[in-house]
């Protein structure tokens, strides 16, 4: 502990003494405030000899701690001092940032004094701080005494305060805003929360429509069960049967979430609008009428299970993989048939991914933005109406607020759900015993149920994309169906005269957007599985809530996301707007719970005797994750950085309020082309970037490899 707690002090003394304490112009890794030592790129300690003595106080915590490591202490008087200096530093740092702001100080009794937003010096002290604090709090005995658990634990809880809750917190305090702007009170709340416009349920009796809080619960429901049953589906024919077109539906499930937005909409319209193919088709053929069913509840329903199918797949195959064969192999041999031996020993241990699939395509249905938008007509959800309340004629922040919250209530409504129907039994299947790898096969009528399932929709999803292929090539897609290759020039062309020369309208965004996505991946995976490892393998208090906060930023809609990121993000003490560090924050904790709900349902597989074994050896908790834990985990990593890269390419309601003209992304050039009707470029770029991430999506997936849990994973004939 004492090692732990001196090397994070000089961590922090070091950024308190050598680097800019605020933010710099051109960024700090242009180095250009190596030249204004003395301006802005000063360290705090050189900004508080020119006055600012308020910046004193963190780096003097930071001092104490060393101190306390270097004198000969009883442990428990290091660990309380610890804890002291280190929360007494982060409470003078986070004070002197929200009262002393760019425009001046929020107390008159502070004076006339303004700073900028904080920059890496205090990014570095803030975190060595916090680890200093987490050191004393695991020397108490807290976590196990293990500073590693407890460091994990503050860094995360950190993390989600600071980027989730503190964001949010912009918005949501506009809910008690009363009406006129004459203050705020908790009056108004109640009423307009249960609003009988809001949860109208007139559609029910045939009297009219129902409300958005109805139709999005219903629609939400409807989602998840629909999205979990084919997920289901395809990981079975992947994992139990010998279905010889393996690969090439390995690449229909992954494809709709690499799909740009509203391309799937406008596929949909363009098949089964009232002008489109096959309900022209059907119309001549039998004289059926035409009619626009596609605009309402069945449109949105369906684009959203196209849209949301993969994420309940990437989770399910890996919770599939992971159930040991000798448990199945031990029901047969108790002369059960495949079927029971499915429905009495298999299906109860895909409990934990059953649960985390619908919970992922209930919320992801709940916070969908785009697919309403296109295909909603008079069927409204909270998501498009929270977007008209921000961006309408007559703004309505309290409005939006207050549809927030009714988000935030069914969500957590479906997160107690899950935790009740999981109970506290134990799923765990691997245990590090040898077997024989051969998991049992399905039963013939199970077999042919996955295959009337998944291999039609499959059918369905292969027509809807070589369209969107097909519409790329054409002039004007459903119109004029001429070939030309003009889309693909405007977009993407390329001079080779004295190098390479990109000349196409769409390179700046695409470049960008490749950039931000393949760094903002990693640190979504890093985050949610660690989230997730001390969701499942540890203990703590609050461990509940602290699991309920991480599903926060991905109840609310993005369009919600992006107005807190502004608000809470365009003036000190955190400035980011017009950085691409905003949008790398913005889908690390968008998406971290794609990663938090794919590593509970992998790592409950995982027998605890795996980590008690290891650190019996003498390995402590760290390489006990990294040796033993981390390799098993596979699909889950796998299913975390895929869907992190590809949702940070094809996001458009989280960042539409973020792109700045540097840092410009592709969804926001496609909705822009949408916009001036130039549908074709929108097609092409959509194309190629499809074709990109199917292309990234099959690297990573041959760079972690798949996991192998035996000595063979053949299937039982």
């Amino acid at each position: 502990m004492t090692r732990t707690a001196r090397l994070w002090s000089l961590v922090g003394l070091a950024g308190f003494f050598l680097l800019p304490w605020y933010m710099v112009p051109g960024g700090f890794w242009s180095f250009g405030w190596l030249g204004d030592l003395s301006g802005q790129g000063a360290s705090a300690f050189v900004q508080a000899l020119g006055g600012r003595i308020w910046l004193l106080g963190p780096g003097l915590a930071a001092l104490a701690a060393l101190a306390l490591a270097s004198l000969r202490l009883s442990p428990v008087t290091q660990a309380r001092g610890w804890l002291l200096a280190g929360a007494c530093g982060l409470v003078l740092l986070a004070g002197q940032g929200l009262l002393i702001l760019g425009n001046g100080p929020r107390l008159a009794a502070l004076g006339e004094v303004s700073q900028p937003g904080m920059g890496a010096g205090a990014f570095v002290v803030a975190i060595a701080l916090l680890f200093v604090l987490t050191t004393g709090i695991s020397a108490l005995g807290r976590g196990r005494g293990d500073a590693f658990v407890t460091g994990l634990v503050g860094l995360i809880v950190s993390l989600v305060g600071v980027f989730v809750f503190y964001p949010m917190a912009f918005v949501l305090v506009q809910a008690f805003e009363l009406k006129g702007g004459a203050g705020f009170g908790l009056s108004e709340v109640v009423p307009r929360f249960f609003a009988s416009e809001t949860w109208s349920f007139a559609c029910l009796t045939g009297r009219g429509y129902c409300g958005p809080a109805v139709n999005s619960l219903v629609l939400a429901v409807l989602t998840g069960l629909g999205t979990t049953t084919l997920g289901l589906s395809f990981a079975l024919i992947f994992t139990r049967t010998d279905f010889r077109a393996k690969p090439l539906l390995r690449v229909l499930t992954i494809l709709p979430i690499i799909t740009p937005p509203f391309v799937i909409g406008l596929a949909l319209i363009l098949l089964f609008g009232r002008a489109g193919t096959v309900t022209e088709f059907f119309s001549d053929a039998f004289g059926w009428e035409k009619t626009r069913w596609l605009y309402g509840f069945w449109g949105v329903w369906l684009a959203q299970m196209l849209s949301f199918t993969p994420i309940a797949f990437l989770v399910l195959i890996g919770v599939v993989e992971g159930i040991s064969p000798s448990m199945e192999e031990a029901s047969q041999t108790l002369d059960a048939n495949r079927w029971q031996t499915f429905r009495r020993v298999s299906l109860p241990l895909m409990r934990p991914g059953l649960a985390n699939a619908f919970l992922l395509g209930f919320i992801e249905s709940l916070a969908d933005f785009g697919n309403p938008l296109v295909l909603g007509g008079n069927f409204n959800v909270l998501s498009t109406e929270i977007y008209f309340a921000i961006v309408g004629t007559v703004a309505d922040p309290a409005k939006a607020a207050i549809l927030s919250m009714i988000l935030l209530a069914m969500t957590l409504g479906a997160f107690v759900a899950q935790r009740t129907w999981l109970g506290k039994k134990s799923y765990a299947t691997v245990t590090g015993k040898a077997d024989n790898g051969q998991h049992a096969s399905l039963n013939p009528g199970l077999k042919w149920a996955c295959y009337a399932t998944a291999l039609p929709w499959a059918a369905f999803t292969l027509v809807v994309y070589l369209l969107i292929v097909f519409g790329s090539f054409v002039k004007l897609w459903g119109y004029d169906h001429s070939f030309t290759l003009q889309h693909y020039k405007q977009a993407f062309g390329l001079v080779l005269r004295n190098g390479v020369h990109f000349t196409g309208s769409a390179w700046d965004s695409y470049f960008s957007t490749l950039t931000i996505a393949a760094i903002s991946a990693p640190l979504t995976a890093a985050v949610g599985l660690a989230t997730a490892y001390l969701l499942v393998r540890q203990k703590f208090a609050g461990k509940d809530a602290f699991e309920f906060s991480t599903m926060l930023s991905f109840a609310i809609p993005g369009t919600v996301i992006g107005v807190a990121y502004v608000m809470a993000f365009n003036f000190p003490p955190i400035e980011l707007t017009g950085t691409a560090i905003i949008l790398i924050l913005v889908f690390v904790f968008r998406n971290m719970p794609v990663g938090v709900r794919g590593g509970i349902a992998a790592m409950s597989q995982l027998d605890k005797s795996l980590d008690e074994a290891s650190i019996m050896l003498g390995a402590n908790s760290f390489t006990t994750l990294r040796r033993v834990i981390l390799p098993l985990m596979g699909p889950a990593i796998l299913a975390a950085v895929t869907y992190s890269f590809v949702r940070a390419i094809t996001s458009v309601s989280a960042v539409i309020f973020l792109v700045s003209a540097r840092h410009n992304m592709a969804t926001s050039f496609i909705v822009g082309r949408v916009e001036n009707n130039e549908y074709g470029i929108a097609i092409a770029y959509s194309t190629v970037l499809i074709v990109t991430m199917l292309v990234a999506i099959l690297s990573l997936q041959a760079i972690i490899g798949r996991r192998r849990l035996r000595r063979t994973d053949r299937v039982a004939v």
